[in-house]
């Protein structure tokens, strides 16, 4: 987990995310990281956007922004709302 006193950037997160993903709880079979990492950096991203603030605060507008967001690709905010999950809660410290 990052030093929740030290933002780490996105290459050291990138890293992690690319090695751990295949063993998170939402990971599906067939899906490759290029599915996930658009996921991960929008949560650590939002992290810096929703300072300060919770989860279940923000995540109705994270929802609409998921919509917007450019690198999404394909994927719709249920599909990956745990990988945005995961990496806010990783940046927050919350696990």
């Amino acid at each position: 987990m990052p030093d929740t006193g030290t933002r780490t950037d996105w290459k050291t997160e990138d890293a992690y995310w690319r090695e751990n993903y295949t063993r998170r709880p939402y990971f599906e079979t067939g899906r490759d990281y290029e599915f996930y990492s658009p996921a991960y950096r929008f949560g650590y991203d939002a992290t810096d956007r929703y300072s300060g603030k919770q989860w279940n605060d923000v995540e109705p507008d994270l929802r609409r922004d998921w919509d917007r967001y450019e690198h999404r690709g394909q994927s719709t905010w249920e599909q990956i709302k745990n990988a945005v999950k995961d990496a806010w809660d990783r940046m927050v410290g919350n696990r």
